[in-house]
């Protein structure tokens, strides 16, 4: 195991800030359609108007907006598809480059759509955006995984988590009609994203390449140790981390197809338990409060319901930061366990309290506050590590099919979530929650009996466990024995 003793250098830490502005893209992406929904749909309906001088059907106008908002999430799935190709073809770190020209192209669709009056402009611009979402949010986890040290490896990857809700805050604030979210300025705000991405590509080129990929998908040690010198800095411990490279290079295979991925023996339990906890994680109901949360405010009646959902991406944000602190305090393992046990029962409260809040009134600044602590619930734990988690418990080959597996069942989950949420909301009103709540506790039973802890383990000392023809050894006769 490596030693906790590990050295922090500037451009350990440029190489994690350079990759993280491609989550603070999406995260923008994610927060900026929420609040000025109406104006962009009044956008739509002129624009069928100029074309057929009469007004869009409501149920059409509906439609559009649905497509509109989830297609994103619907381009990140299929985005999902090219990680593995990407990460073994040109590398972790310049596949981030290539990808962020998407991310480009995109801003620049939705810019464009508001002048040219096409509202098909903007959806394409989303779905644009929606492939760049679907291949950086693997791609940032495996490299941050890859350059950090073992000691620091679950923090910096949650950094990754805390530039999401960042943009998410950020989106949330430049949608307000008193900033950017109005008639006139509403595309200019959808193309602030590019700011990001001219930083990204202002930062990242000059950063060293994974020296993982580096030895042990391309078997260039000198370029390896030339990487791991520049993100360790003089440190007699590089030689150390080298060796371990090259211990885990010597029992695993140079290539894996997606076949072998699917049907080998010892990656089958770290399959079960990555969808279990992303399944779990997405479907927990945290992606139906930010994507619904001004709506459901205006249901309970508050006047300033734009308002209240700034203060859900504050705590979004603040609950990112705090998991970033104990993340090598506390683990993965403890804080999984805390966040799905605490979603279970804020999803019961939520459902308990709408269904009586039409009869007590006075139960909707109760259920505010509900809802800021399921979004801490979220962030502390399932947030975070349900994205980096599958980085973690698989072996260097295997790595990037298990992080495009990891962003195919987030976006998913994400995707299906956004199409479902409003007519399962109809159809079982305050009920709705129950469903949210059963995911939750699937995962935290889950998580219980079959995740080990990986918290300041090396990445060969963790695939090992999987390697035996029995796969984890759950228990013996004092306990746990995968949990140190």
């Amino acid at each position: 195991m490596a030693s906790k003793e590990s050295q922090m250098t500037v451009t350990l830490l440029t190489s994690i800030l350079a990759a993280v502005f491609g989550s603070l893209q999406i995260g923008y992406h994610t927060g900026n359609v929420n609040a000025p929904a109406r104006i962009i749909e009044e956008f739509f309906n002129h624009t069928w108007w100029s074309r057929h001088n009469q007004s869009m059907p409501d149920h059409s106008l509906t439609f559009l907006w649905s497509i509109s908002v989830s297609i994103k999430d619907f381009g990140a799935l299929l985005g999902s598809l090219g990680v593995k190709c990407l990460a073994d073809s040109f590398g972790r770190r310049n596949s981030i480059l290539i990808v962020n020209a998407l991310s480009v192209v995109g801003a620049c669709l939705m810019f464009a759509s508001k002048a040219n009056e096409s509202f098909e402009m903007l959806i394409v611009g989303r779905l644009v955006f929606g492939l760049f979402c679907g291949l950086v949010m693997s791609l940032n986890p495996l490299y941050i995984q890859e350059v950090s040290t073992t000691n620091l490896r679950g923090a910096f990857a949650t950094l990754n988590q805390v530039s999401f809700a960042t943009g998410i805050l950020l989106g949330m604030v430049a949608g307000l009609e008193t900033v950017l979210g109005t008639k006139e300025l509403w595309a200019m705000m959808l193309s602030l994203s590019l700011i990001p991405a001219l930083l990204q590509y202002l930062t990242l080129p000059f950063c060293p390449e994974s020296p993982r990929y580096l030895l042990i998908n391309r078997g260039q040690e000198i370029q390896a140790e030339t990487a791991l010198r520049r993100l360790r800095g003089p440190s007699d411990k590089v030689f150390t981390e080298l060796e371990e490279m090259k211990d885990e290079a010597a029992h695993t295979q140079s290539a894996l197809t997606v076949k072998e991925f699917f049907t080998k023996h010892s990656y089958r339990q770290p399959i079960i338990i990555v969808l279990i906890v992303n399944l779990g994680s997405q479907l927990s109901g945290f992606n139906a409060i930010i994507n619904y949360s001004t709506k459901m405010f205006d249901k309970a009646n508050f006047d300033e319901a734009k308002y209240l959902t700034l203060g859900v991406g504050a705590v979004n944000v603040t609950f990112t930061l705090v998991a970033f602190f104990l993340m090598e305090r506390a683990g993965r393992r403890k804080l999984l366990l805390t966040g799905f046990l605490c979603l279970a029962v804020c999803n019961l409260s939520m459902t308990l309290i709408d269904s009586v809040l039409f009869l007590v009134p006075e139960l909707r600044s109760l259920q505010v506050l509900v809802v800021f602590f399921l979004i801490s619930a979220y962030e502390v734990g399932p947030g975070p590590i349900s994205w980096f988690i599958a980085a973690e418990l698989f072996d260097q080959p295997a790595r990037p099919i298990a992080m495009a597996f990891t962003s195919m069942l987030n976006w998913g989950g994400k995707f299906m979530l956004a199409l479902l949420f409003p007519p399962l909301l109809k159809v079982c009103g305050a009920y709705v929650y129950l469903l949210f709540m059963t995911m939750a506790l699937t995962a935290f039973s889950f998580t219980w009996r079959r995740l080990p802890e990986t918290k300041g383990r090396t990445f060969d000392d963790i695939a090992a466990e999987f390697r035996g023809p029995e796969g984890i050894p759950l228990h013996n006769k004092t306990g746990f024995n995968t949990f140190p």
